[in-house]
């Protein structure tokens, strides 16, 4: 059987200094890093929540929902048969009263002209009298009507102008309503994201330094093994392997002899 012989080139020591000291610093740092308490870099923590002008233009906009419906509701009021009531003038009555109240005294002074013809023409107190005041006494009475109608109508039509008006403001009151509740929405939602963008931004920027703690030992520990790396490749370590082979029988055999005829000429007993 062949002899082998292993021989060992070695790196300098301060390769091998350095790369246990990299994998001390790797097993602990990834050692630490298994059970390192991932909330503090992690979570909704560091999420921004709502701000407050977020807030208040939500609840803004929430009590303002359906806020116009009052302004229909009036609007609908001014419509339908009789709609035009409540804008009706309190007073008109008394106007109608007041004007027809007139036209009767002046139609009464009429009727003193019609007896002074009569008694011109020699007809006081017969037919011919009494047709006329008649006759003047309807037609009074249908122009009596008439005024009254057209007084009438002109409240009526003033009236019913009146809850048109009425209604056409109610309604344009209720979009002005919601265009002025758009509006606050607005400008608080705005600068409220705002306001919210900027703590985003805070609260990454931490975020950020969690993680870079969190990290720095295991990066430090793969910096260091990048640079171990470089050295090691820079001197590397040798194995080498040589094999003798083992002396025959033979070889053995004729060894001895040799060993042996030298010890019998040392003591002088090869001689003949």
């Amino acid at each position: 059987m062949a002899d082998v012989t292993q021989t060992r080139v070695l790196p300098p020591e301060f390769v091998e200094a350095a790369g246990k000291t990299y994998l001390s610093n790797l097993a602990d740092a990834t050692g630490g890093y298994k059970t390192a308490d991932l909330s503090k870099a992690f979570g909704d923590k560091f999420v921004a929540g709502q701000d407050r002008l977020q807030k208040e233009a939500q609840k803004l906009a929430e009590a303002g929902i359906g806020g116009y419906q009052k302004f229909l509701d009036a609007a609908a009021a001014s419509t339908g048969p009789t709609g035009y009531k409540q804008f009706m003038s309190p007073y008109q009555q008394d106007v109608i009263d007041t004007t027809l109240a007139e036209y009767d005294v002046q139609a009464q002074k009429g009727i003193p002209s019609i007896a002074a013809q009569a008694i011109g023409a020699g007809a006081f107190g017969g037919g011919r009298e009494g047709v006329q005041r008649a006759v003047y006494q309807g037609e009074s009475d249908r122009n009596r009507a008439a005024l009254q109608a057209q007084l009438l109508q002109q409240g009526f039509s003033q009236a019913n102008q009146l809850a048109q008006q009425n209604m056409a403001n109610q309604l344009q009151l209720g979009t002005a309503q919601q265009g002025f509740l758009g509006q606050d929405v607005g400008v608080l939602s705005t600068f409220g994201a705002q306001n919210q963008a900027l703590e985003q931004a805070q609260l990454s920027a931490q975020q950020q330094l969690a993680q870079q703690q969190a990290n720095q030992k295991l990066q430090a520990a793969q910096t260091l093994g990048a640079g171990i790396t470089g050295l090691i490749s820079g001197y590397p370590g040798q194995t080498t392997t040589q094999s003798s082979p083992s002396p025959t029988l033979a070889q053995t055999a004729l060894g001895t002899g040799a060993t042996l005829a030298g010890i019998y000429r040392g003591f002088g007993l090869g001689k003949d």
